[in-house]
């Protein structure tokens, strides 16, 4: 099994990470994904998500969506958030994750990426060298593809569970 397939960390829910400890630690800077990390696939921004984004930029964290979703459905998440934003991402490529650290004015060593896909997110935030959290899905309401990829995730989720225990939150 690739370890790029491994999450540096795992929560329950973007809600609950404490991006305080982060920002002490030296992070300035947070990639997120945004359907199913942040709000249920293609729901637009909701009154937890503008909290925990304005909270965020209040703490001096950069923002930055990387999505490979079109533009419209990207920039209009972004638009209450003045954040900045990358779409048609090509993850997991690394390009779209650099390009983000690019438009915030960070490194691999002080961003940190949010996400809820292994074959998408983690994967791409592991090529571009980044500390990786991967969350629960928000909904299970999703399209057909992501449906059969989270099947095939199951089993990694289950080994670095038992490899990490206590890298998971």
């Amino acid at each position: 099994m690739s370890l790029k397939l491994f999450p540096t960390e795992y929560y329950n829910s973007t809600y609950s990470i404490d991006f305080e400890k982060y920002y002490r630690l030296g992070y300035r800077g947070i990639i997120f994904d945004i359907d199913n990390t942040l709000v249920p696939h293609n729901a637009p921004q909701d009154k937890r998500s503008k909290e925990l984004l304005n909270n965020l930029k209040d703490m001096g964290y950069n923002i930055c969506f990387v999505s490979n979703n079109k533009e419209p459905r990207v920039k209009d998440f972004n638009q209450e958030i003045g954040g900045t934003y990358v779409f048609k991402a090509g993850k997991p490529s690394s390009k779209g994750f650099i390009k983000a650290m690019n438009n915030m004015g960070t490194t691999r060593e002080n961003t940190l990426f949010v996400g809820d896909q292994i074959f998408t997110d983690i994967w791409g935030a592991n090529n571009a060298k980044l500390h990786s959290i991967l969350v629960k899905q928000i909904s299970k309401k999703e399209e057909i593809q992501i449906i059969l990829k989270r099947i095939i995730e199951k089993p990694i989720i289950a080994l670095f569970l038992i490899k990490h225990p206590l890298k998971t939150k």
